[in-house]
């Protein structure tokens, strides 16, 4: 096989929230297995229901200190979507802990945090500009992370622009988070009222499929939550993150093959493969179909890889 060349810049890889709700055991061995893998940095919280206790707040910080200790840098992602007093209450702990960088994914967060220490923002925190960027940058915001349905050609005028300081962190690879809502999906589709929901979002561990009347995957249900049904894959735009100087790229956590993931990743930001190997390697863990279509400026669900192969781009 030939040779590949170093790569003279590579970004950091971060391993996003767990968007799912998993069994304590089962969160505890996934984490303890990424403390072995090449990722720079985890995200650690909970982000999109405040019923998912299984984990308290002790146990993610008895994680974040396990791979604190493995070199990971460690940031506590909050809450998207705030809904009652309690979880408002908990949303200020996290924000005054005095070790760990926190994740805002709303604007609660980010004044609780405004002035007072730096902080990261989300993917669902709309920054779509620089301006944006620019105000943030004077409340402390030390890294922010693209909205997803935002576009490379947005990316690139916004990455050139930031204020001095400032990281920007990508989502790369992974399920979507399209929209938040008051309403439990998930529960809803089992006829289950939201404040009786049973915990039904242990029962699939990587959301509910939606299908249309066709049988194709549409969306998934994940609690409050909906996301893409096909999984966005940039590995094959690696060159232009390493050409950008992009500080981070964001893999979300998947209940399968997410260790091996991340090493294909790190294998071709390092140079030991190439992106089309990449490609290959990523398949066989690529849930439902692949899109990339947001970051090419078109719909998101499509894959601009496919269109090309069927003569159609």
């Amino acid at each position: 096989m030939k040779q590949m060349l170093q790569n003279t810049f590579a970004p950091k890889l971060s391993l996003g929230p767990l968007l799912y709700y998993w069994p304590r055991e089962d969160v505890f061995k996934f984490y303890e297995a990424i403390a072995d893998t090449a990722v720079d940095i985890v995200y650690l919280g909970e982000t999109v229901c405040s019923k998912r206790r299984l984990l308290k707040p002790d146990a993610w910080l008895q994680l974040a200190v396990m791979l604190e200790d493995a070199g990971k840098e460690v940031v506590l992602s909050t809450l998207t979507l705030l809904e009652a007093n309690s979880e408002l209450s908990s949303l200020r702990k996290i924000c005054d802990n005095a070790q760990y960088m926190v994740e805002a994914n709303d604007m609660t967060a980010v004044h609780l945090m405004s002035g007072k220490k730096p902080f990261v923002t989300g993917p669902a925190v709309n920054i779509y500009n620089s301006r944006t960027l620019e105000v943030l940058a004077r409340s402390g915001l030390k890294r922010w992370t693209l909205p997803v349905e935002l576009s490379k050609d947005t990316l690139t005028i916004m990455h050139q622009d930031k204020p001095p300081g400032v990281e920007t962190e990508v989502f790369v690879f992974g399920r979507l988070p399209l929209a938040y809502s008051a309403r439990c999906f998930t529960a809803r589709s089992h006829n289950l009222p939201k404040d009786d929901c049973q915990f039904r979002c242990l029962d699939d561990a990587d959301g509910l499929m939606l299908r249309t009347r066709e049988d194709e995957s549409f969306l998934v249900l994940n609690g409050i939550q909906t996301q893409s049904a096909k999984t966005q894959n940039l590995i094959r735009d690696i060159d232009d993150f390493i050409n950008l100087e992009i500080d981070v790229l964001r893999i979300s956590p998947q209940s399968k093959n997410t260790q091996q993931i991340i090493e294909i990743f790190d294998d071709c930001l390092h140079g030991r493969v190439s992106s089309d190997e990449a490609e290959k390697s990523l398949q066989p863990y690529i849930m439902s179909g692949e899109c990339n279509g947001y970051w090419h400026g078109e719909a998101g669900m499509d894959s601009t890889k496919m269109n090309e192969e069927q003569g159609y781009a």
